[in-house]
């Protein structure tokens, strides 16, 4: 005999419903058998030229004819043998067509949840879901979903990750998202014209084929240089463009959004709580316009760039959003190195500087190309005093901070006994922040 309430403690849970990936998703996979063909090919490609000619043009076509039923059958199998299933506690995703691998995402684990669109998938209507965990080298993805159904996904798993009970995460809807900046076409072309990496590569590109035409009358020699030169040069000019196109920043309660993308659309998350460090850039070519660059270091997370150009003070407004209280330090704040820092770093060390508020540590390095870099307190993880037998003798010393993402911003240059007395404060004022730092959770 139960006694009463037992039935309700005791009651069985819902099964767990699996899905699939969307139905396009065969055609993506099926392309991997003629991958590891082309594959193969590019790795030795006289062998490759050795066995087509060899080839019939009949033994071409039955070829042909076995090859792509097979990539679509492979296509298809993979397809039908991935399924993913929300739980209470974890995403679980299990894919292998042999060999069969289960991956259990902790929900309190997630860091990111990102929506990737590939010219040809935003054409068929689905997206692709990545997410950042905790611990995990690599992101795990799901691709492909329908949009749609990949936006109830990432707020369904955002919600769970919150602390929503499972029956109303389904009910809590994607975060509404205010815009707070929005890049311009033409402020992000100027800029890219304006950047001495676009204009290096370029030059590079022009001149070391033919110095090495004249050198050695190789054409796969000059081929070989050629061509990285060239790819690099498009990368920072052309492919930046493509990729930091129409830029969006939002906040909403899941952090900031930030969409970009001419071709392949992105839709990124900037957790909160987890930034680690801010990074303001200068360029020489950019300060006449007042223009900066901002970047990040997330811990475990892949987003690097916040705002690609804009305005110093609508960066430093969208910076007040990523780091709640904290004032970006003015120029006129940052103490120089003592002018006996110049033996050991002529001239350059004038581009070095140093400012500490209650919220930040911020260094700034950097003459031609300014980067001043904003680490909260709260986010140090270990501090460190370096000094070389040179610096030694004239009594100066580098001071390291170790951030939760695995970098360091250093400050150079600094009188010695300044430098042990900030190692011992800053040591202090990150026990400090830490106690009353907020935690990382999504949507509180």
């Amino acid at each position: 005999m139960t006694a009463p309430g037992v039935d309700d403690a005791v009651r069985e849970k819902p099964p767990v419903t699996e899905r699939r990936l969307h139905p396009v998703t065969p055609l993506r996979r099926a392309w991997a058998p003629v991958a590891v063909l082309i594959g193969w090919a590019v790795h030795d490609p006289d062998q490759a030229q050795r066995q087509l000619t060899r080839l019939t043009t009949t033994t071409l076509l039955i070829a042909l004819a076995l090859l792509l039923p097979a990539a679509a059958l492979y296509g298809f199998l993979t397809w039908w043998f991935t399924h993913f299933a929300v739980t209470d506690t974890e995403l679980r995703i299990r894919t292998g067509l042999l060999f069969r691998r289960t991956a259990h995402i902790r929900l309190e684990r997630i860091q990111a949840v990102d929506i990737t669109q590939p010219l040809l998938a935003r054409v068929a209507g689905v997206a692709k879901l990545k997410l950042d965990v905790v611990g995990a080298d690599k992101k795990d993805e799901l691709a492909f979903l329908g949009e749609r159904e990949a936006r109830a996904l990432r707020a369904e798993l955002l919600a769970r990750a919150a602390g929503f009970a499972p029956e109303t995460a389904h009910e809590v809807g994607e975060a509404p998202v205010r815009e707070l900046l929005r890049t311009p076409a033409r402020d992000l072309a100027i800029s890219l014209v304006l950047t001495g990496a676009t204009w290096g590569t370029l030059a590079a590109a022009l001149v070391v084929p033919p110095l090495l035409w004249l050198a050695t009358h190789s054409v796969w020699t000059v081929l070989a240089t050629a061509v990285p030169l060239l790819g690099a040069a498009g990368a920072s000019s052309v492919g930046r463009f493509v990729s930091e196109y129409d830029w969006t920043v939002g906040e909403s309660p899941d952090g900031l959004r930030i969409d970009h993308g001419l071709l392949d659309r992105t839709h990124e998350t900037v957790p909160p709580g987890r930034v680690q460090t801010v990074r303001i850039v200068e360029p020489l070519l950019w300060r006449r316009r007042g223009w900066v660059r901002v970047e990040l270091d997330v811990a475990g997370s892949s987003n690097s760039v916040l705002v690609p150009v804009a305005p110093r003070e609508v960066a430093e407004a969208v910076v007040a959003r990523v780091l709640p209280g904290v004032t970006v330090p003015p120029a006129s704040a940052l103490s120089r190195p003592p002018r006996r820092a110049g033996r050991c770093v002529p001239v350059w060390w004038r581009g070095h500087g140093l400012a500490v508020t209650d919220t930040v540590f911020a260094a700034r390095h950097g003459l031609l190309r300014r980067s001043l870099a904003l680490v909260p307190h709260a986010k140090v993880q270990s501090v460190r005093l370096a000094q070389g037998p040179w610096e030694r003798l004239w009594r100066v010393a580098d001071v390291h901070v170790d951030t939760g993402a695995n970098k360091t911003v250093t400050t150079r240059l600094r009188d010695a006994q300044e430098a042990a007395e900030l190692l011992k404060r800053q040591a202090e004022r990150s026990r400090t922040g830490r106690k009353g730092a907020r935690p990382d959770r999504w949507m509180v």
